[in-house]
Parts: structure tokens; C-alpha cells; sequence
């Protein structure tokens, strides 16, 4: 035999040893075939095992020392006892195979007795249709709703005469002066205004049209500029039956709510398009909340959402997805998510953080145990009990997954039976199975023979 086939004989022994005993029965079927295909090994020497005293599992067909500890392996009796008469018990491997359409490359179907099965805990459960529901667990930060943020600027520039909104956190109204501005562009388009007023009421009874309608159009003019110049039509009328151009112009608060900044005091000289005040209603607010790449097909929006607060523990919010933000966050990989929230209670305030919680219900998917699937990173396997303690390997196809299952596509049908728990030792004697039935397709036939003709292996010798 050449040194490449010697070594496959070999890497199949070691395989038996390290699956812990599961490749025994099979040694002991085989050994004489063994004997007869490894040059000066003869029949009476391969009906002599060895084993090791302190890793009993650990079994060979010749003398040496134990992978494991380097301890000597010691001979075992034709009834698989130790040189103490303990008996070891295998794991009874099936000699059939699974069907050829059903057959997993680098896998072989099993069977593994009662007793077995008990002492690794093999456990199984039935693949069936159940509610597939994802609850994605975040944290969050709590901002005020933008729709409903007002900055208040001018477009004029001017002196801060008096600022009627003295901190910020106050409480403003709807209509609610905030602040009076001197400017003395404003004093003038004031004065112009009123001039044109005059000029068309000084206008003589039976007057050409032509200068009737310049007239108007020139008040027009007029009250346009002072309307662009943020003067409401209440301080235009007022202006109208003074006949006074005022010297400060009150600015008015757009909406009620809070003023989140000041920018401005009394007496500050201020550019057109400062930025003076930002007032912000609070009566609803936002949560930006992340969330991971793989989450994503589990948010859309208009789901529910819950919130709760480190300071209100026990208090529950009920909100919505608003909004699920285009963009993924290059560095942490998230992507944000608005949640909207009611607020009129004012417990929510800004930049507080909360914990959020969002529900998905895909409906009923098929679905095991994620203690079932086997992921070798190419493939997915589960073991499926065909009954009698037989063990079928079965590739699946996954899709979503929670926390303790796992969608499944394709592969497996429900009310099938998989293994839950011990379906690593299984695999190892599936996997063990399959590399043995290779070494053994490798085997030279005996002299005489043709290839593919059954072989039949010499008598075992009975004490």
C-alpha cells in the first residue's frame, strides 16, 4: 500500500479516537480488513485494540501513547472491556446512509442509541408555523419636535430697547410680545408710509385717474415694506390713526411654547438675520433612537414604539415610528429612527435619554430553536429524528432571526422533529460517519477481486 493510502487508514483512527468512542463497533468490524491492508500488521494483531486509563474514549488499533495526557494506551479484550473489565460504551452509528437526495456532503445519517442520547442530553422539539415577532431594544435621546421650533429673527438692524423675554425656559404665548427693537431704517419706511397717506388723501376731488391710481400704489408700496418688515396689520393701523411713526417696533411670538435660547440683551446692537430667540412647543416631541444594519427590515414606519425613563421607572410612553432616516452612520454602522411621542405633561424634556422599545410582527414563519441550526458559515445544517433513534443531517436555508429562533425557508417542513440539544455530538459522529465511509471507499479491494466487488472480512477470533 502506498504511504498516501496508509495515511487516510490512519487520519480515519484518529477521527474514532477524538469522536469519543463512536468509531469502536466500526473498528471492530473492520479490523481485519485493517490487518490484511497494512503491511505487517496481521489478522491476530488487528483483533487487539488499545485504549488510554485516563481518556477511556480515546481508542486505537495499535499500541502508542494517548493524544490527549501521553499516557501509555493499554490493550482492550475482543468485548471492548479495559485491562480492569470496564466496558465502554459506543455510540451505535447506523450502517445505512440517508437517501442520496437527502445526503449532506461531508455527513452521514446516524443512529445513537436510547441510552446515548440520554447521557449527552439530546433533546428535540417540532418545527411548526408560529407568530414571528421581533422586539428590537435601543436607547434614545429625547429633542424637541422640529416642526414645531420657531426662531425669531429681524430684517432690519436696529438696538435691543427692551427684551421682554429675560431667561430662557420661560413659558411664551401665542401673541406675546418678546422683545422692542429701534431701528432707524424702520422710523423712516414708518414716515414714508404715513407721507404717502397724505399725499392721497391731499389728492382734490375730480383728480385725473391716471394720478388717483399712482397714489394708491405708492401707499401700497408703503405698507408692503412695513408688512416685509415683520410689522403686523395691528401695529400698521395703529400707525395709521396716530399718524406717528413710532421709534421701537415690538416683535410677537409666532406660536406658545418655551424659549429654548437667547441670544440677546438689552441694549445689543443686532444685525438683520441675527438669530434672537428659539421658541420651541413641546406638546410633542422626538426620540432619535439607533438602531442596528441587520434591524432595519424589522422598523417601518407608523409601528408602535414604547419608551421608558431612568427617572419615571415603571412609567411606560406609547409612541410611533415617524420616521426611519435614509443614511447609515459610517462608524457605528446604526442607522436613527424618529419616534414620536406626546408630551403634555411636560415629563419629556430635551436631551433627556430613555430606553426604547420597538415591536415587529412578521406573522406566522416557520421556525425552530436557535440551539437547532449548526451555522458553519457556508451552510446551515439541523438534524432531523426520523425515529428509533435515527438521525438525518439536513442542509436548510435561513431567513430572519430572533433571540431563540430562527426563521427557516427552505429544507425542513413543519412537524418534523430536529434536535435542540446534543446536536454537536451528533455532528461529530455524522461528521466521523462520513469521513470513515470515504477511507473505506479508498481501500484497496483484496487480490483477486475487481474494484467495487464485495469484500468479505476475515472471521474475528473468539476466546
Amino acid at each position: 500500500m502506498s504511504k498516501r493510502r496508509l495515511w487516510v487508514v490512519i487520519a480515519a483512527l484518529v477521527l474514532v479516537a477524538f469522536a469519543g468512542g463512536a468509531g469502536l463497533r466500526w473498528l471492530k468490524h473492520e479490523r481485519s480488513a485493517v490487518g490484511a491492508a497494512i503491511p505487517g500488521m496481521t489478522t491476530a494483531q488487528a483483533q487487539v485494540l488499545y485504549h488510554c486509563p485516563m481518556h477511556p474514549t480515546m481508542v486505537s488499533d495499535r499500541p502508542g501513547d494517548c493524544p490527549i495526557c501521553g499516557m501509555r494506551m493499554v490493550p482492550m479484550d475482543e468485548h471492548g472491556k479495559d485491562s480492569m473489565g470496564m466496558e465502554l460504551e459506543p455510540v451505535e452509528v447506523e450502517e445505512r446512509g440517508a437517501p442520496a437526495a437527502d445526503r449532506v456532503e461531508g455527513q452521514a445519517a446516524v443512529q445513537v442509541s436510547a441510552r446515548k442520547q440520554q447521557l449527552i442530553g439530546v433533546r428535540t422539539t417540532v418545527a411548526k408555523r408560529a407568530p414571528f415577532v421581533r422586539k428590537l431594544r435601543t436607547v434614545g435621546r429625547v429633542v424637541p419636535n422640529e416642526t414645531r421650533l420657531h426662531h425669531i429673527h429681524t430684517k432690519i438692524e436696529g438696538w435691543i430697547e427692551k427684551l421682554h423675554v429675560n431667561a430662557t425656559g420661560e413659558r411664551v404665548h401665542k401673541g406675546q410680545p418678546l422683545l422692542s427693537i429701534y431701528s432707524p431704517e424702520l422710523v423712516a419706511s414708518q414716515q414714508e408710509y404715513l407721507l404717502a397717506l397724505r399725499s392721497r388723501q391731499g389728492l382734490p376731488a375730480g383728480s385725473l385717474p391716471e394720478v388717483t391710481r399712482a397714489a394708491d400704489e405708492l401707499v401700497e408700496s408703503a405698507r408692503r415694506r412695513l408688512l416685509l418688515f415683520d410689522l403686523t396689520p395691528e401695529q400698521i393701523s395703529h400707525l395709521e390713526k396716530t399718524g406717528e411713526a413710532s421709534r421701537s417696533m415690538a416683535l410677537f411670538s409666532p406660536i406658545s411654547g418655551y424659549v429654548l435660547t437667547r441670544n440677546v440683551t438689552h441694549g445689543q446692537k443686532i444685525d438683520s438675520g441675527m438669530n434672537l430667540l428659539d421658541i420651541g412647543d413641546l406638546s410633542e416631541i422626538w426620540v432619535i433612537a439607533s438602531i442596528y444594519e441587520y434591524e432595519l427590515p424589522f422598523v417601518k414606519t407608523g409601528q408602535a414604539a414604547t419608551m421608558s425613563l431612568s427617572y419615571l421607572p415603571g412609567r411606560p410612553y406609547q409612541g410611533r415610528v415617524g420616521l426611519v432616516y435614509p443614511v447609515l452612520d459610517p462608524a457605528t454602522r446604526t442607522a436613527q429612527v424618529r419616534l414620536e411621542f406626546e408630551n403634555s405633561g411636560l415629563e419629556l424634556k430635551p436631551d433627556m435619554y430613555a430606553h426604547v422599545e420597538i415591536g415587529s410582527d412578521l406573522g406566522e414563519r416557520l421556525t425552530v430553536p436557535e440551539s437547532a441550526v449548526l451555522s458553519s458559515g457556508t451552510r446551515n445544517i439541523v438534524f432531523v429524528a426520523k425515529g428509533d433513534g435515527y438521525f438525518e443531517p439536513r442542509e436548510v436555508r435561513v431567513g430572519f432571526r430572533l433571540p431563540d429562533a430562527v426563521e427557516i425557508l427552505e429544507g425542513l417542513s413543519g412537524g418534523e422533529s430536529v434536535v435542540t440539544s446534543g446536536n454537536f455530538l451528533i455532528d461529530s459522529e455524522s461528521k466521523l460517519k462520513a469521513a470513515l465511509e470515504a477511507a473505506a471507499a479508498q481501500r484497496p479491494a483484496p487480490a483477486g477481486k475487481t474494484a467495487g466487488a464485495p469484500q468479505t472480512a476475515a472471521p474475528e477470533h473468539s476466546h
